[in-house]
């Protein structure tokens, strides 16, 4: 390599660089993609909440659903979740996935602020956050009645993000019109 070549490696290698850093920091953070859309749930054997029975993946298929990943030490949970019960209380079914969290903690925060969720599974140490590909919570997944992923929500689900993204895919996954 001439010896004026050498004099530019680091500009041009600066300019990669800097190039990547852009791409990166233009990503939308909200729209992580998932490798599971469009794939079973993953299979698991992990407890319930409330009584620590035995939960799998067939208890908790059979009809659509969100399925909610969440926490008590998670600030953006308790800014979602006056919302989610508003959507259960509509008629939405949605399960809770306790993500490495305390089981107490997790009980005093349904009692003190409420229970949207027909269940809450336990996921203390997080494996099936990991087969899920959970980044944080909340996190939340549109299930079909069959088990398969079709949504995948990372941040809070609130009015707008309901009228906005999920009540459309949701009315779909049902086979409903939208409405006008």
């Amino acid at each position: 390599m001439a010896p004026r070549l050498k004099l530019f490696l680091p500009l041009l290698l600066f300019v990669v660089l800097a190039g990547f850093l852009y791409r990166g920091l233009s990503l939308d953070p909200m729209n992580l993609p998932s490798a599971l859309i469009d794939r079973p749930l993953p299979d698991f054997t992990l407890t319930a909440l409330a009584d620590g029975g035995v939960l799998r993946r067939a208890d908790v298929i059979g009809e659509a659903a969100l399925f909610n990943v969440w926490a008590t030490w998670c600030i953006s949970c308790r800014v979602e979740h006056p919302y989610l019960q508003q959507l259960a209380a509509s008629g939405v079914p949605i399960f809770g996935i306790n993500y490495k969290d305390e089981d107490d903690a997790a009980r005093r925060w349904l009692s003190e602020l409420g229970d949207p969720y027909r269940v809450n599974i336990v996921d203390k140490e997080g494996t099936l956050g990991v087969d899920l590909g959970v980044y944080g919570a909340p996190e939340t997944y549109l299930v079909d009645a069959g088990g398969v992923i079709r949504y995948r929500h990372v941040g809070v689900v609130d009015e707008r993000v309901w009228r906005d993204t999920l009540e459309p895919l949701w009315r779909e996954v049902l086979g409903l019109e939208q409405a006008p």
